[in-house]
């Protein structure tokens, strides 16, 4: 079997590393999150070499993931759409919780409230995107109006890329 901290199996952290270069992004600050994996699985060297192999690349996936997101930090995810907030989130989340009363107890009642909680929050959202696209129409035709070209066909860009 393989030595050093994981025995199971055949290759090193070094060996690792550079075989599967896509675990650590060149972007990234990688030698921290070199530092951080190879405390990690110095950690895993208490195993046992009866134990499953996918066990082990299980628990080097989740300390690679980890250390990647103690060094790095969470990704904020780009808004693509401007109009949604606070307000959509709640409608969304009066959705989600008519849904799982549905699920748990399928009964005349639950359906009829999951059905309105879903009518809602299409209305709700129909009518905000509509708001946001009035705002955007309105200002570019001020754009149009003062002349502000750069801005007119900014907007008239995002409307095409929707």
């Amino acid at each position: 079997m393989g030595t050093g901290p994981f025995p199971g199996l055949k290759c090193g952290l070094g060996v690792l590393l550079t075989t599967y270069p896509f675990l650590v992004p060149q972007s990234w600050n990688s030698t921290a999150i070199k530092v951080e994996i190879t405390y990690r699985f110095v950690a895993l060297g208490n195993l046992n070499e009866d134990e499953d192999v996918n066990s082990i690349w299980g628990n080097i996936k989740q300390n690679i993931q980890t250390s990647a997101k103690e060094s790095l930090g969470m990704h904020e995810w780009k808004q693509h759409k401007p109009w949604f907030d606070e307000q959509c989130l709640a409608f969304l989340d009066q959705r989600r919780r008519a849904k799982m009363q549905w699920v748990q107890d399928p009964c005349k009642s639950n359906v009829d409230n999951l059905n309105s909680g879903r009518r809602d929050v299409s209305r709700h959202f129909r009518n905000k995107k509509k708001e946001y696209l009035i705002a955007k129409i309105e200002e570019s035709e001020a754009n149009s109006k003062i002349n502000n070209i750069r801005d007119l066909y900014r907007g008239i860009n995002d409307f095409k890329k929707g």
